[in-house]
């Protein structure tokens, strides 16, 4: 990975929202120079939205305040709030089950706007939050970021993050930080659905 800032290949990382940013952030930061890109137009609720944006940002306020005396703040982009783009990803996939085909279509989306946001904004990679839930596909998530890693010419750091306790770890730093953990996906079509985060 190229394009390095501060020492460290620069990252933009997708994430869904604070609870799911924590513990993947903890085990990138010492490798990576880590912009987190909020992007997730899948949240069809306008204040569910912003709590979980909300929340991104306390969680990355938190952790920069805990490294004050280190170098290497993590830093937020925000993606466009756009509904209608995931309704037009979803159409005729509404009545699919939660992580189906209408998962696919939103998580492509989702890390396609985050590979081109890297390869315009001079990142050497992309990377997401996504493959911390429990309830998110990793060979889904691995293959859409590999086909958009070799379409946009940026590096996907590819990682099942829920691996090796991350997801349990991403519970605990939830809890330390006091962080709004929602209980569905972020669109009105999972809520609800068993299989929730």
């Amino acid at each position: 990975m190229k394009n390095e800032r501060g020492g460290k290949p620069a990252l933009l990382l997708h994430s869904c929202c604070g609870p799911c940013s924590t513990s993947v952030v903890e085990s990138l930061a010492p490798q990576y120079d880590i912009t987190v890109y909020f992007y997730n137009p899948n949240i069809t609720d306008r204040a569910e939205y912003d709590k979980r944006l909300e929340n991104q940002q306390r969680f990355i306020d938190a952790y920069n305040n805990s490294r004050a005396d280190q170098p290497g703040k993590i830093a937020l982009v925000l993606g466009e709030y756009e509904p209608l783009r995931f309704y037009g990803e979803a159409r005729g996939l509404e009545n699919e089950r939660e992580g189906g085909e209408r998962c696919r279509a939103c998580i492509r989306m989702r890390l396609e706007k985050t590979a081109q946001a890297a390869s315009l904004g001079g990142f050497g990679g992309f990377a997401t939050t996504l493959s911390v839930s429990p309830h998110k596909s990793y060979p889904m998530i691995s293959q859409a970021g590999q086909e958009l890693s070799v379409q946009y010419g940026v590096d996907f750091a590819d990682w099942d993050h829920k691996k090796n306790g991350g997801y349990q770890r991403s519970l605990e730093l939830s809890r330390e930080y006091s962080l709004y953990r929602q209980n569905y996906c972020g669109c009105e079509y999972s809520r609800g659905e068993k299989g929730e985060k």
